[in-house]
């Protein structure tokens, strides 16, 4: 039997080490290669955003979380985490988190559980779509709905994008004001020479990529721009994504959940 290949995890740094660590309890090889870098949004107009939405938390009926790091990003704002807190037990402020990452950073916060909507555990996929099956009956017209997201969002390098746009669509279609903050910024990381060491290795050894962005995949093109991908292999956490790996060369693209049940069968099946 052929070993198992390695997994290349391409998420942020504390998303990457986490599945680590998840992935090595069961005994597989994880490889953490961040593709995304994120900081902080520190400029005056998102320090003036996020104070505006200090003030009118209580006006929204619901905060659409697009990932853990938009909630980390909106919760490092001086007095949000206690004006969230309020709004949620005050004015019974919703808390929208298109996957279940999102949903278990927003319950490690403090915020209360029953304030979080989320698709089920057993929804064909986590994405704007299967979450607005589950929030749709709470939108009347003139509600305000605030999307939190990265700074760098386009929707022609993620994937992902296109299904909040898609949502927005949705919101503003049923009389819901759509409001948006960028709360960080994803960059692709700098192409020193142990990253691009790292990345021939892995591209030799015929390594696992796993993309949950479609942004990372186009971060990869950049690092790389003469690699040959059509013998390469990638697992993806969505359709989108997959559509990306194949438009990117990718020739041999799994989809699976983004969870570790999920990831970890797919990287067995490639054995």
């Amino acid at each position: 039997m052929a070993a198992r290949p390695a997994v290349i995890l391409t998420r942020p740094l504390p998303e990457a080490l986490h599945w680590q660590q998840l992935l090595q309890a069961r005994g597989l090889d994880a490889a953490v290669l961040p593709l995304l870098d994120i900081a902080p949004a520190a400029d005056p107009a998102t320090l003036a955003a996020l104070q505006r939405v200090g003030q009118e938390l209580a006006g929204y009926r619901a905060v659409m979380f697009v990932s853990p790091n938009a909630v980390r990003g909106l919760l490092a704002a001086p007095d949000l985490p206690d004006l969230l807190a309020q709004a949620v037990h005050a004015q019974g402020l919703r808390l929208w988190a298109p996957g279940p990452g999102t949903a278990k950073v927003l319950e490690q916060s403090g915020l209360a559980a029953s304030a979080i909507d989320s698709p089920p555990a057993d929804a064909p996929q986590f994405d704007s779509e299967s979450l607005w099956a589950v929030v749709a009956p709470q939108i009347r017209p003139g509600d305000r709905v605030l999307i939190v997201r990265g700074a760098s969002l386009h929707s022609t390098t993620d994937g992902q994008g296109s299904g909040r746009e898609w949502l927005s669509g949705q919101l503003r279609s049923l009389g819901a004001q759509v409001e948006l903050v960028g709360v960080y910024s994803r960059q692709c990381p700098a192409a020193t020479p142990a990253l691009q060491e790292r990345l021939a290795a892995h591209c030799a050894a015929r390594d696992l990529w796993l993309f949950s962005s479609s942004e990372a995949i186009a971060h990869l093109l950049q690092l790389c721009p003469a690699q040959d991908w059509s013998r390469q292999r990638a697992l993806a956490t969505h359709p989108r994504i997959a559509a990306t790996a194949r438009s990117a060369g990718f020739s041999d693209v799994l989809e699976c959940k983004p969870d570790v049940e999920s990831v970890s069968a797919s990287i067995e099946s490639w054995s």
